[in-house]
């Protein structure tokens, strides 16, 4: 696992230095992620009528909130780590985003576009919902690479260990690899709304189904991770993150049970 793929080299005109500049392989998945998924989700909302400039630029949007709110969320989860350097919560590139913070915040982003262009709300949130989870799934991957995200220590043979030491993780020691289960959780989730998708039933029921089925992967793999503070209640048993699931369960069941008599709007 190699956090830097390659450097750019130190460029000097005269007094001013430019360089070295990393190429991490962090920002690569995401970016690989949000281009792919951004794409598709134009050639779909292409095939149902919508103008595919308009699902581009409001991609722009989603990730521009959602990289500050799951930012927003990781640092104020661990306050204590920023206190006596606030600027190094500016430093997303070291890893530190938390999936439910960018989720909130890209939430009532994409309702207010949508709003503004005149789109259907819960159409747009089901074409937008399958590629989420895309996205997502290269985004762990980039977690894998950078280190951050990492899993408790374990025996296990599925155990991986870093070396490199821009990595991350604790270094030498055996780990599981959760980076790697929640970004195949998240292919399989992926593959599933692709599935829904063609057989749904109502407006809102391909999105909806997504927090629900995410919350649940989550809840699951926070048993596994072992990077911060993860356990703060119930005993230091359950974590934030598995709290804020158990909430987005409750909430996808209520939408999806809400919506299921509206109609597919055509």
């Amino acid at each position: 696992m190699h956090p830097i793929l390659f450097e750019i080299p130190k460029i000097e005109f005269g007094n001013w230095v430019l360089g070295p500049i990393p190429i991490r392989m962090y920002g690569l998945m995401i970016g690989i992620g949000f281009l792919l998924a951004i794409y598709l989700a134009s050639r779909r909302a292409k095939k149902e009528g919508i103008n595919p400039d308009l699902i581009m630029d409001m991609g722009v949007y989603l990730l521009l909130s959602a990289i500050i709110g799951s930012r927003l969320l990781y640092v104020l989860t661990n306050l204590s780590e920023y206190a006596r350097n606030p600027l190094e919560a500016f430093a997303i590139w070291k890893g530190g985003l938390v999936f439910y913070g960018g989720l909130l915040a890209a939430v009532p982003t994409g309702i207010w576009y949508v709003k503004r262009h005149r789109l259907l709300v819960w159409k747009t949130a089901d074409i937008f919902a399958p590629y989420i989870a895309l996205g997502h799934a290269f985004g762990r991957l980039g977690c894998f690479f950078a280190g951050c995200c990492y899993g408790a220590q374990c025996d296990s043979v599925i155990g991986i260990t870093f070396h490199d030491p821009h990595s991350l993780a604790p270094l030498g020691v055996r780990l599981y690899p959760t980076q790697l289960m929640e970004s195949g959780g998240e292919f399989l989730i992926f593959l599933a709304l692709t599935i829904l998708w063609r057989h749904r039933k109502y407006d809102g029921q391909v999105f909806w189904s997504y927090p629900l089925l995410y919350s649940l992967l989550r809840f699951v793999m926070e048993f596994y991770r072992g990077d911060a503070i993860r356990g703060l209640y119930f005993g230091g048993h359950i974590s934030t993150s598995q709290i804020i699931s158990i909430v987005m369960v409750i909430v996808s069941i209520a939408m999806l049970w809400k919506f299921r008599k509206k109609p597919i709007t055509k």
